[in-house]
Parts: structure tokens; C-alpha cells; sequence
């Protein structure tokens, strides 16, 4: 049985760090990037990093970013490995010695494999959704998985509004090598929308057990 791997993205609080490591999740997703209520800085970030359990990857999300402002983040917190979610090109993603995820959004038009081939040695492929409302992820909505090619040269995490009512679907139809969540397991406000940045530990555990169902029932 292949073992899909879980991301839990846009991590604020060392509890619902420590949440998603309980529930399950191989990795956790720091935002560095200024535009999103989901950001941490490095105080906050190092913070939830030195609280995790062992065998919890931590991962850096920046958008744009100046390699000053990425050694700067690295020079104070413990992390696995880097995601480049803006217009990065390869030199900057390479230039840390860090593995990198390159994220390449999915229109409706576009060769996914042309985008992705200037990053040989990226770690990994995040596709996600096409920017809206000035985000460049954490947006909520979904795309096309048929657009996902059959193969990939290097690894496919899968993002773009799962959460627990579809995440099994989106792995039995492209068979990911990990799930990337944010938003479909934030908490909601008491008007009833999602409170970006904080995490619902029920939601995390619902989203968690579709992977684990999927993977065990993969048709």
C-alpha cells in the first residue's frame, strides 16, 4: 500500500502544530510571505518548529522573496526544506542548499511539463490552483485534475482547496506522492467563515483519515 503523505499549510499557533503532528501529518507549512493573515515571522515560526515531535518536516513557504530575506529566515529557524510559490526562477530556488517544492498553478491552458522543466532538481511539484483575489495559494478552490499529467519527473504534491469531503477523490485520481491542506481545515468564525491561519484539530483528523481511506481503498 502506498502511504499518501500529509501537509498541513499556513501554521500559526505551536498547538495546532503539535495538532497535525498528532493527527498524523509528515509536514507543516510556514508562510513567509507578507500578504496573507497566515504569515508567521521568525520568532513565531522558530517557536513552532522547536515544539514539534520528531520525523516532522517543516517547510518554508515564500513568494517572491530576496535571497537576504530567505537566509534571513534560515539563519534562525530549523527547517526541512523550502516551497517557492511566486515566479521564482531555478537559480534563486537552488541557491540555499535547502531541497525546494516549486509551485506551478493550473490553468485551463498551459504544458504543465514545460513550466516544471526548468526545475530538474526540485524536490518535488506543488500544483495548485491559479491565483484569485490576490492570493497565490490558500485560496480555497480547486482544479482540474485531469489536467494533472500521467507522469511527472520529480514527485507531485497535490493542493488547490482539498479538504475532507474530496481529498480521497483528488488521490485516487491522481495518485499524489502527498496532499497539501490550508484553508480546508481552518476554523470557522462565529460568522461562519473560515478563520485564516487557525487550524480546526477536528478537521485536520477528518482530513487525515480520507488520506488513510483512500490509500487503503485506492479504486
Amino acid at each position: 500500500m502506498n502511504r499518501t503523505r500529509i501537509k498541513i499549510c499556513g501554521i500559526t499557533r505551536v498547538e495546532d502544530g503539535l495538532g497535525a503532528a498528532r493527527a498524523g501529518a509528515d509536514a507543516i507549512g510556514l508562510i513567509f510571505w507578507s500578504g496573507t493573515p497566515r504569515r508567521v515571522d521568525v520568532h513565531l515560526a522558530r517557536e513552532i518548529a522547536l515544539a514539534l515531535p520528531p520525523f516532522v518536516s517543516t517547510v518554508s513557504l515564500f513568494v517572491d522573496p530576496s535571497p537576504g530575506e530567505v537566509r534571513a529566515v534560515l539563519e534562525a529557524v530549523p527547517l526541512s526544506m523550502l516551497q517557492f510559490h511566486g515566479h521564482e526562477d531555478a537559480a534563486l530556488c537552488r541557491a540555499f542548499g535547502r531541497p525546494y517544492l516549486k509551485a506551478i498553478p493550473v490553468a485551463r491552458e498551459g504544458d504543465l511539463l514545460e513550466s516544471l522543466s526548468p526545475y530538474p532538481d526540485a524536490a518535488g511539484v506543488l500544483l495548485d490552483a491559479p491565483p484569485a483575489d490576490g492570493l497565490p495559494g490558500g485560496t480555497g478552490r480547486t482544479f482540474d485534475w485531469e489536467r494533472v499529467p500521467a507522469t511527472l519527473p520529480v514527485p507531485l504534491v497535490l493542493s488547490g482547496g482539498l479538504s475532507a469531503a474530496n481529498v480521497g477523490d483528488a488521490i485516487r485520481r491522481t495518485r499524489p506522492w502527498a496532499v497539501d491542506v490550508s484553508s480546508g481545515v481552518e476554523a470557522s468564525g462565529a460568522d461562519g467563515r473560515p478563520q485564516k491561519g487557525i487550524k480546526d484539530a477536528a478537521r485536520i483528523a477528518a482530513f487525515v483519515a480520507e488520506v488513510r481511506h483512500a490509500d487503503a481503498r485506492p479504486s
